[in-house]
């Protein structure tokens, strides 16, 4: 008896999980009218804000002329590019040095941190800043020329205090996991933001990211000893009210490439997830002022690991009511999760062809089987870096496991080229 109670409890509660996250999800589609809000408005041709333009880079020289040279090609024209290198770096820095030189926008600035991270870099360049908004990007991003317009217009036509802007993995043709990979920024960009925006409460995201100089300075920057940093200034910043707005046009968005092996893949979803749990421990989520915010706020935080709990749970669900002797109805209950999954399926079917027509890319039949079909694997190794994370951070490990770039989305837009000639 209590075995059943116990197994239809468990159920129950993964059912209306998976139930919310679905819903939430699907947040941007619900109506044309919720669809159109989600996207930048069209900029009036004026320049009101200046950007100081945040590029950490630590051995990136792979990739991180192309993304200097993309920023340049900004119509805005007013804004700075300050390259973050380390003084341990020499080839990332002869990088920026080059470019330094050969354009004034371009400023270099040394980290001298024995122990390296993305927030470290940032709070020593944040003194530096002389923009009215601060911007961040990665080392690998290949940045749109008209996008500095319309954040400098959002800025202006809602009173933000922080403009979040899309970021999409584009490769998804690289591996059965990078496929995954996509989606989930697809999702999270396209949708979800919207929502915790909506809400009040709002992870940021790592990159595109702009907020206020002066709002930033006054929030202390970043954490330096957090693993989620742009998580965690969101969750900072939405507890002290400030305005915060997301935006995402497709042909805007800032393209990036997954990680390159699953190795890399498990180490940055490890430190997500232990930053995540940083921020929860931390408790600035419980400044927010309704219930409503506060329990969006600890859902979120423990989401990546309630999905790596569901992706072990429902399998032994399964399992339980096919070989063990159970009652009927409690046997049905235990396929519940089930249903949802099936349904998420559904979904992120629905998704990757709106993310193919969206980008210009061809999507075939076998990634639609590569998606499906990889979608209980992709499970495990969530399931295994949640678990990696709390083993971390219980052990105090806190070194930042960098995430190599290569160059994969770019080389994508060739392969969207060729299907279209194709």
């Amino acid at each position: 008896m209590l075995t059943s109670v116990f197994i239809s409890v468990v159920s129950l509660a993964l059912f209306w999980m998976a139930a919310f996250t679905l819903w939430w999800q699907m947040h941007a589609w619900r109506t044309p009218e919720v669809l159109a809000s989600t996207r930048f408005s069209s900029p009036d041709g004026g320049e009101h804000r200046s950007f100081s333009l945040l590029l950490p880079a630590r051995h990136e020289q792979a990739v991180l002329d192309h993304t200097i040279q993309r920023l340049l090609e900004s119509s805005h024209t007013d804004f700075e590019i300050i390259v973050i290198v380390g003084h341990d770096d020499p080839e990332t820095a002869a990088v920026a040095e080059a470019a330094a030189d050969r354009d004034p926008r371009v400023r270099v600035v040394v980290d001298t941190h024995e122990k390296k991270n993305k927030p470290k870099a940032m709070n020593t360049a944040l003194p530096h800043c002389r923009g009215d908004v601060v911007g961040v990007f990665d080392a690998e991003d290949q940045v749109h020329p008209e996008l500095l317009a319309h954040v400098d217009h959002a800025f202006r036509s809602t009173g933000a205090d922080v403009v979040q802007g899309g970021v999409q993995l584009i490769n998804f043709h690289s591996s059965w996991y990078s496929l995954r990979n996509c989606l989930e920024y697809f999702f999270w960009f396209r949708s979800r933001l919207h929502l915790h925006a909506q809400k009040g409460f709002i992870p940021l995201g790592g990159n595109t990211v702009f907020v206020r100089t002066d709002v930033l300075r006054a929030a202390d920057g970043w954490d330096p000893d957090c693993l989620a940093e742009d998580c965690d200034l969101g969750v900072r910043l939405s507890s002290a009210g400030k305005r915060v707005v997301v935006a995402y046009d497709s042909d805007m968005v800032t393209r990036e490439e997954t990680p390159g092996s699953l190795m890399s893949l498990l180490k940055q979803r490890t430190r997500w997830n232990q930053g995540f749990l940083q921020v929860y421990r931390k408790k600035d989520w419980k400044q927010l002022p309704t219930l409503g915010q506060r329990m969006l706020a600890r859902y979120t935080l423990m989401t990546p690991f309630l999905q790596a709990f569901t992706g072990l749970i429902i399998p032994l669900n399964v399992a339980i009511a096919l070989f063990l002797d159970v009652p009927v109805g409690i046997a049905f209950v235990t396929f519940l999760p089930a249903v949802t999954a099936l349904v998420t399926f559904v979904f992120e079917v629905v998704g990757l062809h709106d993310f193919g027509k969206q980008y210009g890319l061809r999507v075939r039949f076998v990634h639609y089987l590569k998606l499906v079909v990889g979608g209980p694997f992709y499970q495990v190794l969530l399931a295994g870096a949640a678990i990696r994370a709390v083993w971390r951070e219980q052990r105090g490990r806190n070194d930042w496991e960098l995430t190599t770039h290569v160059g994969a989305h770019l080389a994508a837009d060739d392969v969207t080229r060729e299907d279209v000639l194709a």
